[in-house]
């Protein structure tokens, strides 16, 4: 395992930007945004990747996010993420193949998404979904990407599921500790041991549940949540996981950021050396 960061979380709006703060903060590698209202709009637009690589990032993937997402409360987001709303998902299909195209360019092929609500088996919504999220997966395979869903928005038992249901070898998870518990959505721990074989990535972000249900929990610092960081990455240890801990910080301006990001920095560094 190594240590990267979020390139949307240092709130950067070039790669000149990202690569000073990753210096500043003396970390090596990036999970990068291909460029969404939500994760980060480049300066350089259709150029960035020709200007990243230019660059030298080392990064560990990409990340898409979809125009009109909306994650004002848990259920605005349900009705307006990812392939969930089936009046958008022939646009956001074509978002999704500008998004491998760029994945490519990048000269990565992983590709991070949030997949949307996943429905329950039994529900008239599963097949269709299930559906969307196969030929998601083909297009994928065609650039030769995999992609990774995001957890959080559904229990891992039903992502599991839904995971073997499908079958398709490049569909994984970028797994994030801290949506379990945004989304009230259950134990990181016992989650990452149900599925640790599809893991691929990982958002390193801590949080507490809601205290109110239909709200959201609160994102903290790393380390001063319900993660439990050190135990979390021991469990990484024990699954078999060897990829990047990125981390995320999505609260607060950009000073604040890097100062959390810079101390999750030192906590996960220690985390991985012990």
């Amino acid at each position: 395992m190594y240590l990267g960061v979020c390139s949307w979380s240092l709130q950067v709006g070039s790669i000149d930007e990202l690569k000073s703060l990753m210096g500043h903060l003396g970390i090596r590698a990036v999970q990068i945004a291909c460029g969404d209202p939500h994760h980060a709009s480049w300066k350089e637009g259709d150029d960035m990747p020709k200007a990243a690589l230019a660059a030298g990032l080392e990064m560990t993937g990409a990340m898409l996010g979809f125009p009109g997402e909306d994650y004002t409360t848990p259920a605005t987001i349900e009705q307006t993420g990812g392939f969930g709303n089936p009046s958008t998902r022939a646009e956001r299909m074509e978002r999704l193949q500008w998004a491998l195209d760029r994945t490519r360019q990048l000269g990565l092929r992983d590709l991070m998404m949030h997949a949307g609500f996943l429905p329950e088996p039994g529900s008239p919504e599963r097949k269709p979904m299930l559906d969307t999220l196969a030929r998601a997966a083909g297009l994928a395979a065609e650039k030769g990407v995999t992609l990774a869903l995001e957890t959080g928005q559904e229990s891992a038992k039903l992502l599991r599921r839904t995971l073997d249901d499908l079958a398709c070898p490049n569909l994984k998870v970028n797994f994030d500790p801290a949506n379990m518990l945004l989304y009230n959505m259950g134990d990181p721990i016992e989650a990452v041991e149900i599925l640790g074989p599809d893991i691929r990535s990982v958002h390193l972000k801590d949080a507490f549940p809601p205290k109110v249900a239909g709200e959201w929990g609160q994102e903290v610092p790393l380390g001063e949540g319900r993660a439990n960081i050190p135990l979390f990455i021991n469990t990484l240890r024990k699954v078999g996981f060897d990829g990047p801990l990125c981390i995320e910080r999505e609260v607060g301006n950009q000073s604040e950021r890097v100062r959390d990001i810079a101390k999750g920095y030192r906590l996960a560094k220690a985390c991985l050396e012990s």
